[in-house]
């Protein structure tokens, strides 16, 4: 174990000025001292002492396509220089076109006509969609989300998301939510395939619509009280857990039973970060509401916003002034947005992110062959899960992985005469799985980096 990182007299005097004058209330500081970062580049982050980090959080998932990436960069600075600000209510170009570009190619996946609702980020835009939500099915409140799952923290989005810890101390608002076991196979029930499982979930939850008795349908009138399902198709927050391919689409044939929405979150997976577009793409269903944001301005702008069925969202049902933002469509960020999905319709995006997310995850199995407290890996493209347990390679251990996070910030790994840190997010239920988001562009050479600085923390974590 190495010595404990003391911070520079430099940033003494800015954490002191952090904890007199700044927030705490959007702020967790994972290790102390706290970092201060001074720049970014690719995969890479430097501190205020020029030490690098090998960044595979990316912002959780805000990143996607690297630090300072010169093209979007550009972009930015391309429109700064012509249309910087201009009001939302006033129509510029980029707003159109990039709506044009999401609608058209939902229209191509899904067979479905829509429209596109921007706002300024992830749970803004869950706000939005659940105005939406309520608005088409006169009024509910009620919404069906997982264990698990994680929306936002606004208070609609906090509402739908399963831990109480966002909504203690401030109640509810309006929107209350049910929530339902997600197919987290690896702690599942014993003696079932991923795809049993999956079915078995889904049977669970259609019990609900059984009778009257089972608390959320009237069957005389044939109408649900609940309005939507929230779902991410890979969970986010809740550890990356990848669903058997069977589970969504099993899953929707309820809800068009019942006539209760389907609501795709793809705030943290959108943008190929699971080697397509949108993750939902990945099940074969036919999604009525996707929201997105985060990575769709590469973390330059937030911008974020929703698609949704016409039927949904058209003027007449869904009017002028029904919601609003004074930052939403504004022309920096739907500039960044064009040239994001510019950049990914000139190659085979979604091809080469599944290719590296393949050599990654096999790189994870390999270590989790050879240290027994590694106790599931999995991964879909680019987003990926390393959960680690106790020797028996099961019993959550977030000790341990508390401790691997602390190691790998304190920059003092050596690989190949290389000074480095690793940065690394904390997630799932019990808070002990690694979720990896690396940037979308790494090389082959930094996913074999990033998997031997992985090997180094796993190493002192056992010896500790």
């Amino acid at each position: 174990m190495s010595d404990i990182r003391i911070a520079t007299a430099e940033d003494q005097v800015l954490l002191d000025k952090e904890a007199k004058y700044c927030s705490y209330g959007d702020t967790v500081h994972y290790i102390e001292p706290p970092r201060i970062f001074s720049r970014c580049e690719g995969s890479y982050v430097w501190d205020t002492e020029d030490q690098a980090y090998l960044d595979l959080q990316m912002w959780y998932s805000a990143v996607n396509f690297g630090y300072a990436n010169p093209r979007l960069n550009n972009a930015l600075k391309q429109q700064i220089d012509t249309l910087p600000q201009i009001a939302s209510q006033y129509l510029h170009k980029g707003k159109i076109e990039l709506s044009e570009m999401i609608a058209v190619d939902a229209k191509k996946k899904f067979g479905l006509d829509g429209r596109v609702h921007f706002n300024v980020g992830g749970s803004q835009s869950i706000e939005d969609s659940l105005k939406v939500v309520r608005n088409a099915t006169n009024g509910k409140s009620l919404m069906f989300a997982f264990e698990g799952g994680y929306h936002g923290r606004t208070l609609g989005a906090s509402s739908i998301t399963s831990s109480y810890r966002y909504r203690r101390r401030y109640g509810h608002f309006g929107e209350r939510a049910q929530f339902i076991p997600f197919p987290y196979h690896f702690r599942g029930p014993k003696g079932m395939t991923k795809e049993e499982y999956g079915s078995h979930c889904v049977q669970q939850f259609a019990r609900l619509f059984e009778t009257e008795y089972n608390g959320v349908w009237d069957p005389k009138v044939g109408q649900s009280e609940y309005a939507a399902f929230y779902v991410e198709p890979i969970q986010g927050t809740g550890g990356y857990v990848i669903p058997p391919m069977n589970f969504y689409r099993e899953l929707k044939q309820v809800l068009d039973q019942h006539g209760i929405l389907m609501v795709s979150d793809e705030i943290q997976m959108g943008f190929y970060r699971t080697g397509k577009l949108w993750s939902i793409e990945h099940f074969d269903v036919q999604p009525d509401v996707i929201v997105f944001g985060k990575a769709l301005t590469n973390g330059l702008n937030p911008l974020g916003g929703i698609w949704a069925r016409e039927e949904l969202i058209n003027p007449k049902i869904f009017p002028p002034g029904s919601t609003h933002s004074t930052f939403a469509s504004n022309p920096l960020g739907t500039a960044v947005g064009l040239e994001m999905f510019k950049m990914t319709n000139e190659v085979d995006y979604g091809a080469m992110v599944m290719a590296k997310g393949k050599y990654f995850l096999e790189g994870l199995q390999d270590l989790q062959k050879r240290f027994p407290i590694i106790g599931d890996v999995d991964g879909l493209g680019l987003a990926l899960r390393c959960e680690i347990c106790g020797p028996d390679g099961f019993t959550p251990d977030k000790a341990t992985l508390d401790y691997m996070v602390e190691e790998g910030m304190k920059g003092d790994m050596v690989v190949d005469g290389q000074k480095l840190g690793l940065i690394l997010d904390v997630g799932g239920y019990y808070k002990n799985v690694i979720t990896l988001a690396p940037s979308l562009e790494i090389s082959y050479s930094e996913i074999d980096l990033g998997l031997k600085l992985l090997e180094q923390l796993l190493v002192r974590a056992t010896k500790r």
